[in-house]
């Protein structure tokens, strides 16, 4: 059987590529897709789903739009990489029909009250708001989840938008902390296995080549995405780092990690959003994460990929 999984999503170029990647796979089911503030506003991110799922030609997949700010923080955005879109790079043309009018948290709750035990699969790319919100709402209801797999932190590599803090987890350092501290079998694809997971520099003309709309979409978001990265961080090709966390869940066998305590810094103005991972066992606090330190074969992960990009 397929394994169900939502989506909580604030795309985002590799958001995008995790979408697809999703919507590629016939071992997925997707329920639907939840959008939450991050890369851009969420009225932006919620248009940018739609149009993802539209551009696959899963126009029925629902787009429901969730919070539009941090728990208890001020909104933080990353238009410095992704642009005032988002997922510029592509001519992209307006959503063909609206979100569901249902807020993303509402129809969390109501398809995970309507699901059997551990039966459904959080697949969360952006800050952790949304899940966070439906965890303290009903927490009764995380006995219907399987797993959260999500896109966020770094141990190894420190952060990417602070010292020590990653963005995703940066923006919402309280919702991260009770996501992490769920007790919900949990996986992490940190910075630390995405920033060494870089694509390929045929990435872009063998997007191009598939000769497809999405081949062309997605070569456009890379090429913006790539000029963006590239010059903050001084790289000559970007990691996908959202699709990476979609790959794991379709190729597990192409990552290595381990299962440890991780907990989130959110009282330091100095360290806020860090994940610190107990990697060697130093404590006796639970292992309450798979953290994932490496892909073993780069050049696989991104042929299997782009295999899976051209079926759409």
């Amino acid at each position: 059987m397929a394994e169900r999984i939502i989506i909580d999503t604030d795309p985002g170029h590799d958001d995008a590529f995790a979408i697809l990647l999703a919507l590629a796979a016939p071992d997925l089911e997707v329920l639907g897709l939840t959008t939450v503030a991050g890369n851009v506003p969420v009225a932006t991110t919620t248009a940018n789903a739609r149009r993802v799922v539209e551009l696959a030609g899963r126009p029925r997949v629902p787009v429901f739009a969730g919070a539009d700010r941090p728990l208890l923080r001020a909104p933080m955005h990353a238009h410095d990489i992704h642009g005032k879109m988002g997922i510029d790079g592509y001519d992209w043309p307006e959503p063909a029909r609206p979100a569901e009018p249902e807020h993303a948290v509402d129809w969390m709750v109501r398809t995970l009250a309507a699901s059997a035990e551990r039966s459904v699969t959080l697949v969360v790319l952006g800050p952790e708001t949304n899940v966070a919100m439906l965890l303290r709402r009903a927490p009764e209801l995380g006995t219907r989840i399987r797993r959260i797999v999500v896109m966020g932190g770094g141990f190894f590599e420190g952060g990417n938008y602070a010292p020590a803090a990653e963005f995703n987890i940066l923006v919402d350092p309280e919702a991260a902390a009770i996501v992490f501290g769920s007790g919900i079998e949990l996986v992490a694809m940190p910075i630390d296995c995405t920033n060494r997971t870089l694509t390929p520099a045929s990435w872009i003309p063998d997007l191009k080549a598939l000769g497809t709309r999405v081949g062309d979409a997605c070569a456009g978001m890379q090429g913006f995405f790539q000029v963006a990265g590239n010059r903050k961080y001084g790289t000559t090709t970007r990691p996908l780092h959202d699709a990476l966390a979609m790959a794991w869940l379709l190729w597990p066998e192409l990552f290595r990690g381990r299962l440890c305590n991780v907990e989130i810094e959110t009282r330091s103005e100095l360290t806020r959003g860090a994940t610190v991972v107990d990697w060697w066992h130093r404590t006796d606090r639970p292992r309450n994460c798979l953290w994932i330190r490496d892909c073993t074969d780069p050049a696989e992960l991104y042929r299997r990929m782009l295999a899976r990009l051209a079926t759409l």
